[in-house]
């Protein structure tokens, strides 16, 4: 199995951490977004988006960093990430797809303003751009801590992928300066989530 992805992406942490977790053997293939090599002929062949992460398995290309969640994790169905209910999976499936439209685009944000564009060498931040994030940020903050508020995981005592998935773009929390102080839940969930050895595995934080 391979996993072609680009840390300190946190679509690359959250694939590459819950294969650590799960103990699934993959090889990593490191496709280097800054130097472009997602539009080369080879990797827009596996993914036409041109994006990061995919994954190789026996012939079976996935991508979209969520659907390769739900795919390693019903590879060991024993260990609970993926419930085995319909209701448990819609559940599960429900934030991560509150994630996706929602949590993810509203951190990446201030991101994108306050790391990446750094790392890229696109300038600095824009400052309007910066105050959409800063009045973006909290109106999906507030969800996701009234969601923790008396569970130990997002839903309930069981780690589930969309742990894995919401936590991915925490990642980025203090080098994009995140404003989490009035959180108090989702920063003792993600100092949970962070403390397991495999996400601190996976998650490279970026250069400063």
């Amino acid at each position: 199995m391979k996993l072609h992805v680009f840390p300190p992406s946190p679509r690359a942490a959250k694939v590459t951490a819950l294969a650590y977790h799960l103990d699934l053997a993959s090889e990593l293939q490191i496709v280097d977004l800054f130097k472009g090599e997602q539009f080369t002929p080879t990797f827009a062949a596996l993914n036409p988006n041109k994006r990061m992460p995919v994954l190789e398995d026996d012939g079976f290309i996935l991508w979209e960093s969520n659907a390769i969640l739900q795919y390693l994790a019903s590879k060991k169905p024993e260990r609970g990430l993926w419930p085995q209910t319909a209701r448990g999976q819609a559940d599960v499936t429900r934030w991560m797809t509150w994630e996706a439209a929602h949590w993810t685009p509203a951190c990446t944000l201030l991101v994108f303003e306050r790391v990446v564009k750094k790392l890229a060498g696109q300038g600095e931040p824009d400052p309007a751009e910066v105050a959409k994030g800063e009045a973006e940020f909290p109106k999906w903050a507030a969800v996701l801590n009234q969601q923790l508020a008396g569970r130990k995981w997002l839903l309930g005592d069981t780690l589930t992928i969309a742990d894995f998935s919401i936590g991915a773009p925490l990642i980025m929390a203090e080098a994009a300066r995140l404003p989490l102080a009035d959180y108090p839940e989702i920063r003792r969930w993600y100092a949970q989530l962070a403390a397991l050895p495999a996400w601190k595995k996976a998650a490279v934080a970026p250069p400063a």
